[in-house]
């Protein structure tokens, strides 16, 4: 057999070779993607954190939800305003209301929505540096409206510094390792123990704070002859203490 030939029929074999494992599906498969915590090749993904006013603004009821948000570089983060007036806004200098140290990674590159009032107004701002990223409302950082990005993987200044000038801190920052390994952490974030599960210190001082104090006022209107004032009033029995 001649050469050339030989090495025509080869390269035919070849390719109805790949052909025939193409129609069986044995091809390479592509490398999977990890869009949450962790790390890992991704595909960009948009998240969406709402901007949310509950009750009364004075009590501090006004909070990004979730307020710890895992993403991959070249995610894109869309803030939507669902009630209230709020504003995304990256704690860096000269940005309305802070003038302190950037809280996000070196490089990156800060943001600021302004206030918006109109409910389902929303901005984008997409993620391409690795680290961390803290932000606020402008007109409700001091009630805690407060959030944090981890991109990629925690880092920069934002690790090292305490959130400014939150005087009502109602839901808690919560750590990068929790944000990473979660993915999402929703408002409002209550930290665990080491007790396991829920935090069950945490909640079970509530109820017992919640008990004592009904118990105490219980006492308090008892001694105090309240009960009887409530029950005679109710009755519509004139007992004579109202004066004329």
């Amino acid at each position: 057999m001649k050469r050339r030939t030989f090495l025509a029929g080869l390269a035919a074999g070849s390719v109805a070779s790949s052909v025939e494992a193409r129609a069986q599906g044995t091809a390479t498969p592509t490398p999977a993607t990890n869009q949450t915590g962790g790390g890992g090749q991704s595909t960009p993904t948009t998240h969406t954190v709402e901007m949310v006013t509950t009750g009364s603004v004075e009590r501090g009821h006004v909070f990004f939800d979730p307020i710890g948000l895992f993403v991959n570089p070249g995610d894109t983060v869309k803030w939507v305003l669902k009630n209230g007036s709020h504003s995304t806004t990256s704690y860096t200098p000269d940005n309305p209301g802070y003038s302190g140290d950037p809280l996000i990674p070196k490089g990156a590159k800060p943001w600021n929505s302004g206030v918006y009032k109109t409910a389902g107004k929303s901005f984008s701002y997409t993620f391409s540096q690795a680290g961390t990223y803290d932000y606020y409302c402008i007109p409700h950082k001091t009630l805690g409206m407060v959030g944090r990005i981890v991109c990629g993987k925690p880092g920069g200044p934002a690790e090292q510094t305490a959130i400014p000038n939150t005087d009502k801190p109602i839901g808690l920052m919560p750590p990068s390792d929790v944000i990473v390994k979660q993915g999402t952490v929703s408002f409002p974030y209550v930290p665990t123990t080491n007790h396991g599960g829920p935090p069950v210190l945490f909640w079970g001082g509530l109820t017992t704070f919640v008990a004592t104090s009904v118990y105490l006022f219980g006492v308090y209107d008892q001694r105090t002859g309240r009960y009887d004032r409530l029950a005679t009033d109710e009755l519509g029995i004139d007992d004579g203490e109202d004066g004329p």
